[in-house]
């Protein structure tokens, strides 16, 4: 299969061919022009896209981070978590990679079908243990299978890790994460077809004096349902309108506590200021308002509806009759 990323190796080789020159780069670029055919591998088949899998890769940069804070608290001791690598690979490929004695925890991710399983270090496992039994964290390097207690204790503290797991995965799915099985030797575990693409996310980690790989292994199966929703656009939409959203509702709140000036105009003349200085008691000023017609309602000197007074619960008020338009008879 033709590799399409070189290492740093192969870089610095080419490049001191080319400046030597025993390598011209016009002939480099004419064989790969002449180039039509590639050799594809099936059992390597592609499901997933970058930006997909840089989706999968952020959701878990933030799992580890809870993942972190987690594990911190609960064992009171250092611990740092970060993603070092987002794969997809045939599952068998995945199962070859674990160590023969290995802690595999699977977990349920309902509603989503299938299940996910999280292979942790052995190293970082007798981490674990130690430290939850009062010792540094450091790792035991032992090479032979668990004990019933050292199982009881990790299953008990990756039972409650799945908070982490729930929380992570919530910007893009309400998921129900639950432990159901706890396996040491990858050989039993045969949740897919071994040629079937999984996603495997690989995490650097520390605890105590411990340090070794946490890898995080999704079937397709489990990640179909979603996959439009692993897009960068549709998580960018789903972000734009959750802020919509919390902007409306704040604003709509802030209004209902809005104060604003509400008067009725019952009617409304022209004098002349000689009219205005000999005014007396008794006097009688005409209004332009016509006793059959609906009085103009104002809010903040806006016109806003036309109503007609009345009284309720013995206090002067107005009934709404419709609203104001532009263009009206009464228009100012």
């Amino acid at each position: 299969m033709v590799e399409e990323v070189l290492s740093q190796n192969e870089i610095d080789a080419l490049l001191s061919a080319l400046t030597s020159g025993e390598m011209d780069a016009d002939e480099l670029k004419k064989e790969e022009e002449e180039k039509k055919v590639r050799v594809y591998d099936f059992k390597r088949a592609l499901r997933f896209s970058k930006d997909q899998i840089r989706s999968i890769g952020r959701i878990h940069e933030n799992y580890a981070r809870l993942l972190t804070t987690f594990f911190s608290t609960q064992l009171r001791s250092y611990v740092d978590i970060s993603v070092a690598s987002v794969d997809q690979i045939p599952y068998e490929e995945f199962i070859r990679s674990v160590p023969e004695v290995t802690v595999l925890n699977v977990y349920s991710v309902a509603p989503l079908e299938g299940n996910i399983i999280m292979e942790v270090n052995p190293n970082i496992a007798y981490g674990l243990i130690d430290r939850i039994l009062g010792g540094k964290g450091t790792s035991l390097n032992k090479v032979d299978s668990f004990t019933e207690i050292e199982t009881i204790l990790l299953t008990q503290i990756f039972e409650k890790a799945v908070s982490s797991l729930d929380e992570a995965w919530s910007s893009i799915i309400e998921i129900d994460a639950i432990l159901e099985d706890f396996e040491v030797n990858p050989q039993f575990l045969q949740m897919v077809a071994p040629n079937e693409t999984v996603v495997v996310v690989t995490l650097n980690t520390t605890i105590g004096e411990a340090s070794g790989m946490i890898n995080i292994c999704i079937p397709h199966i489990v990640l179909e349902p979603i996959i439009p929703k692993l897009s960068f656009r549709h998580q960018m939409q789903s972000v734009q309108n959750k802020l919509d959203s919390e902007t409306y509702e704040k604003n709509y709140k802030n209004l209902l506590h809005a104060d604003v000036e509400g008067k009725v105009i019952l009617g409304e003349t022209t004098i002349s200021i000689k009219q205005f200085l000999h005014l007396k008691n008794e006097d009688i000023i005409s209004l332009n308002q016509s006793i059959d017609d609906p009085l103009l309602f104002k809010i903040n000197d806006e016109n806003k509806y036309y109503v007609q007074p009345g009284k309720y619960k013995n206090r002067y008020s107005v009934q709404v009759l419709r609203d104001f338009e532009e263009g009206d008879e009464h228009d100012e």
